[in-house]
Order: structure tokens, then C-alpha cells, then sequence
């Protein structure tokens, strides 16, 4: 499967998310602790907003712990905003259109997991993505057809339902080909200003899925520690899996539960049930 994170507050460099924590998602992409592969070295990707509405994306398939300009341009770039993704591919090809995140117009899109069968159902799954939007569909991940079929049932009006939404059609999908239990997923979207994260799998057995304690508390239970007091009261991340050990640090997202992180606001967990 993958590793992924999506932070969101003050301006940091981007090696210190991804270089600098103990179990940073680099250390993630060779030596994952709680993923379903220990190893996710089929590429990586970064997306990022900075004086444009339009993100910027980085996308590689060397592995992440092996790129070495991910690491010069890592100790020069300031984020308030960013994707990171490293993948363990599920079948599909190694090659940069598969790495996420994903991009359309001001949103970005990352995914962990799988649809099951995918083959047997890629077609009409296809097929239902907006025309207008299907010539942009560049590589060949289950990944990126979720984010497609999300972007065609309103995700820029209303998230969490296009996302419902999306789930329901290929859980419809997939269980009229046979499939029992057919998508399996954590997924992270934004527009640039509101992330939204899912925690969701047919099953009821998601992959795991974490989100960052309020800042504040953390400063209370932690006064000496001068990291936590860098950042402002609302800086958020959401991680496939936590980047430290600090006690309290860290909470699991639930079964069946979107994250909505708004700037300046307390984060939200809702339920999520298509």
C-alpha cells in the first residue's frame, strides 16, 4: 500500500516534515510500522501551494530515501499547505503518472489503498467519469479513477457527498461483478484552504489513519519542548501513521470518519457513510 501525509499551519520547511521527524515519511518509505507493506519505494510525489490558486506538484518514481533532489529542494522550500505520498504500487505500472498526488485545477487528491478487482472493473468505472473530464486522466491507478469519479459527482461543491458518492458507485460497481468487500481506502483532498480527509474500507477494517492533537495542549503537556511552540495554534497534519512517539501526540482517525480541517477553526470529525 503507501504512506501519506497532508499538513496544513504555519510556514515550515519541507524537511521537517518529511526528513526531520523519527519515523518521518521517509524513514515511512523503506521502513513503514503500521502499513500493509513495510516497504513503499515505487515513487513519491509532493504537492504544495504557493503565490498561485494552482498547486504545485513534484512526482518521481525513485524511491523517496534515493532522490536526492527531493532532499536539496526539501531544505529550500517553506509550506503552509502540502501533500507528501509515497507509493507501494497495488498492480499498477511504476511510472510518474501513476505517483500522487493528484491534480485538477486548485485541488489535490492522495489515496492508500485499493478498489479489489480493480481490473474487472476499471471499464464502467471509466466510463462514468465526466467526458469533459476524461481526456485529463494520464496514468492507469484505481487512485486516480476515484479522484476523477469525485471530481464528476461535485467535489468542488460539496466533498464529503461527492466522495459518498463516489464510494457508493464503485462499491455498486464491484459488487454487481462479484466483489464482496470492494474498496478499501484513506483519502486526503483539498482545495488550498479546507482539507478533508476519509478513513473508510467495505469491510470495516480501514487502514490506519491518524491526526495531530490541538497545538495548544500539546504546549501544556509539553512546555520545554520548543518545537511545539513554533507553530501556530492551528497548524494540523493527518498521517497514514504518526511521526514520533510523544505521548498524546497523536489520535486515530476512527472507522467511517471524514476529518475536515478549516483554517483558524477547531478541526471536525464527522461520520462518513455512504
Amino acid at each position: 500500500m503507501c504512506r501519506w501525509l497532508a499538513y496544513s499551519g504555519s510556514p515550515v520547511l519541507l524537511e521537517e516534515l518529511l526528513y526531520a521527524p523519527e519515523n518521518s515519511l521517509v524513514m515511512q518509505s523503506k521502513h513503514a510500522k503500521l502499513g500493509a507493506t513495510a516497504v513503499n519505494g515505487d515513487g513519491f510525489g509532493i504537492g504544495w501551494y504557493g503565490s498561485t490558486s494552482t498547486p504545485g506538484l513534484f512526482l518521481s518514481t525513485e524511491p523517496a530515501w534515493n532522490d536526492r533532489n527531493l532532499r536539496e529542494l526539501s531544505a529550500q522550500i517553506t509550506v503552509d499547505r502540502v501533500f507528501a505520498h509515497v507509493r507501494a504500487s497495488t498492480g499498477g505500472a511504476v511510472q510518474r503518472s501513476n505517483c500522487h498526488p493528484f491534480r485538477h485545477q486548485n485541488w489535490l487528491w492522495m489515496h492508500n489503498g485499493l478498489i479489489a478487482k480493480f481490473s474487472l472493473v476499471r471499464r464502467e468505472l471509466m466510463l462514468a467519469i465526466d467526458p469533459v473530464l476524461f481526456p485529463l486522466v494520464e496514468g492507469s491507478t484505481d487512485s486516480e479513477i476515484m479522484f476523477y469519479l469525485a471530481v464528476s459527482f461535485g467535489l468542488a461543491q460539496d466533498p464529503p457527498a461527492a466522495v459518498a458518492r463516489m464510494v457508493e458507485f464503485v462499491e455498486d460497481v464491484g459488487r454487481r461483478a462479484g466483489v464482496e468487500y470492494p474498496i478499501q481506502m484513506t483519502v486526503a483532498t483539498t482545495d488550498g484552504s479546507t482539507t478533508w480527509a476519509f478513513r473508510y474500507s467495505s469491510r470495516g477494517k480501514s487502514r490506519t489513519l491518524f491526526h495531530s492533537t490541538d497545538v495548544t495542549t500539546l504546549r501544556r503537556q509539553y512546555p520545554d519542548n520548543p518545537a511545539l511552540h513554533d507553530v501556530d495554534d492551528d497548524s494540523r497534519l493527518i498521517v497514514s501513521e504518526p511521526l514520533g512517539d510523544l505521548v498524546g501526540a497523536w489520535q486515530e482517525v476512527p472507522e467511517s470518519t471524514c476529518v475536515i480541517v478549516r483554517p483558524g477553526v477547531e478541526e471536525e470529525l464527522v461520520p462518513f457513510k455512504p
